[in-house]
């Protein structure tokens, strides 16, 4: 895992109007790489909240119970996959894994870093004390092929109390 290869595999370049960071001596690059994780998270995370939000009522609002809905949103995907390409299942969990990364951020503050080999970025939680990592991607495809085999509020749960109950020294990830 690289954290600077995150910028490696951007799928289309970055938009006009989005400005590259520019460091001035002096700036904090980790910080700045972290405003660029959130912001990529949160933009993906908002395609879902725009497109939902009227039809579940609200509901998504980052909160660890709205995870609930964005597992029932998923199952009603789960009903059409089979009449979807694969980039538009991509993308679907892409958004539907960085939704559920933001409400793990916004929950329980952490660090994110990209993950090479899955391809997808990871929240780290209780660094440098512990490290309780979760990744998201590949299990909202699982819930997709799976159902509620891979069911994320309980994914979630575990996850939350992992942290709750972590102690110095201990690495677990979540995937």
């Amino acid at each position: 895992m690289k954290l600077f290869d995150f910028f490696k595999y951007k799928k289309s370049p970055i938009k006009e109007e989005e400005p590259p960071i520019v460091l001035n001596s002096g700036d904090d690059i980790f910080d700045k790489i972290q405003q660029e994780f959130i912001s990529k998270a949160t933009t993906n995370a908002e395609k879902i909240v725009r497109a939902f939000n009227t039809k579940y009522d609200g509901a998504f609002d980052y909160s660890i119970r709205s995870l609930n809905v964005l597992d029932s949103l998923i199952e009603d995907f789960s009903d059409f996959a089979d009449l979807s390409d694969e980039e538009m299942i991509d993308d679907f969990c892409a958004q539907a894994g960085s939704y559920i990364l933001e409400v793990a951020r916004r929950s329980y503050g952490g660090v994110y870093f990209w993950e090479d080999n899955l391809r997808q970025p990871m929240l780290k939680t209780g660094f440098p004390e512990f490290e309780v990592s979760i990744l998201t991607f590949e299990k909202v495809k699982n819930r997709i092929v799976n159902g509620d085999e891979d069911n994320i509020p309980y994914f979630f749960k575990g996850y939350s109390e992992r942290i709750r109950k972590a102690v110095k020294g201990d690495i677990v990830t979540f995937v």
